[in-house]
């Protein structure tokens, strides 16, 4: 897709695209730029999250390499860096070398692509979605033939949840396939339903009683202000929720962990079906395939780490002032090329163990470094999470007053 570059590059970050309205310039009211002036290509990709990439154009002085000063803390050259300043941009300059595609004819094999795509999605999805409403299925069986559900259903992390994502488990059914790998247990996993919103929503287990009541009925906080301060409500509070609460308790579906086995069973039975599709050949037309994914575009301040818009500035400075945004910057989670560390997080010593040579007693607990390497690396990660509190507040990511960071108060001291 095009932005408007003046709009993308400013602090904090606007995605802004052509106005509707007025083709001329772009739909960031406040500015107005001339859009084919300031335009610049950039792939909007989710991985998991969503996140944008701007690639500039490529010339005869560009490197096919990866600048290291963008990928440690960030390029103090900017634009008029040589060395691409994302994985992005270095796959399509490439493409771009082999294939002497413009950027426009970039943008329109991708809409075409990712409109096919979604076609062949839509005729495939009854293969590759969870519906609980057919009694001969597999997973129905399982369970001693239970009656229809016209529902779509998946098991996702819940901390992953609670953090804007959605996580499923991998093949070995062990961590969530987050980069945070969180584990998967009976405690750390949520259902969600589909709504007819096209959302997914959270259903909690059903709530305990030993005189079932005959029908469940809406949580009036939600119907009035959309929000229960009730602890444990046994009052629905989604139309969805309550209509999967009826269902386990007229099929005897009293625990959530029988509502798993399902899924699980219906699951393994379309990953399968969809390992047999994947073996056939493709009979289609090829197409240059860019690394990006589409979604509706949305104009305002625009929040590269937690994939998230605000639409106004007193907005956007309550997202950036709490403890998850303040976590991501320095986790460094929605960056093209998160670093990757051998070692314990840095403790309050910089310093080799003196109990070391002797076994030291509090392993990895040790506010010391157990290993000269160990230390050369705490070193070089504090001097890392500086930058980064610096770069994060030139970009207007962290208010300028904020001097509370958690856990890595110490490291940022001095």
């Amino acid at each position: 897709m095009f932005l408007c570059q003046e709009c993308f590059d400013s602090e904090p970050r606007i995605i802004s695209e052509r106005s509707k309205d007025d083709l001329t310039i772009c739909s960031n009211l406040d500015a107005r730029h001339t859009f084919d002036a300031n335009k610049c290509l950039a792939f909007m990709v989710r991985s998991p999250c969503v996140n944008y990439s701007k690639v500039r154009p490529l010339s005869v002085l560009c490197y096919l390499d990866l600048c290291r000063h963008e990928i440690r803390s960030s390029c103090e050259r900017k634009d008029s860096c040589h060395f691409a300043h994302s994985v992005i941009e270095v796959k399509t300059w490439r493409v771009q070398r082999d294939t002497g595609i413009s950027p426009d004819e970039i943008v329109k094999v991708s809409a075409k692509y990712n409109e096919k795509q979604e076609k062949l999605s839509s005729k495939q999805k009854g293969n590759k979605e969870v519906w609980v409403n057919q009694k001969e299925e597999e997973e129905a069986q399982v369970e001693g033939g239970w009656k229809s559900l016209n529902m779509e259903m998946k098991m996702a992390c819940a901390q992953c949840w609670r953090d804007g994502r959605i996580s499923e488990p991998d093949k070995a059914l062990k961590y969530c396939t987050a980069k945070a790998r969180h584990l998967w247990t009976k405690d750390r996993w949520i259902l969600l339903v589909m709504s007819e919103r096209s959302k997914w929503v959270q259903v909690r287990p059903l709530p305990h009683n030993k005189n079932p009541p005959l029908q469940y009925y809406m949580c009036s906080q939600i119907l009035e202000k959309r929000k229960c301060n009730t602890g444990n409500c046994t009052f629905a509070h989604s139309q969805e929720e309550k209509e999967m609460w009826m269902y386990m308790k007229n099929n005897d579906l009293r625990d959530m962990q029988q509502i798993y086995d399902i899924w699980l069973t219906s699951n393994t039975h379309h990953r399968q079906a969809d390992g047999a599709m994947l073996a056939q050949p493709a009979t289609e037309e090829k197409y240059i395939v860019m690394p990006t994914d589409y979604a509706e575009p949305v104009s305002g301040y625009y929040c590269r780490l937690c994939s998230r818009h605000s639409n106004s500035e007193r907005q956007w400075q309550q997202h950036i002032s709490t403890e998850k945004h303040k976590d991501r910057v320095f986790s460094c989670e929605g960056e093209d090329e998160a670093l990757t560390w051998s070692y314990r997080f840095p403790g309050r010593c910089f310093e080799i163990c003196p109990k070391l040579d002797g076994g030291c007693p509090d392993g990895v607990s040790c506010d010391y470094a157990h290993s000269p390497e160990e230390l050369q690396e705490w070193t070089e990660r504090r001097d890392f999470l500086r930058q980064t509190l610096a770069k994060a507040r030139k970009d207007m990511l962290i208010m300028p007053d904020e001097v509370n960071f958690g856990k890595y108060n110490f490291l940022l001291q001095g």
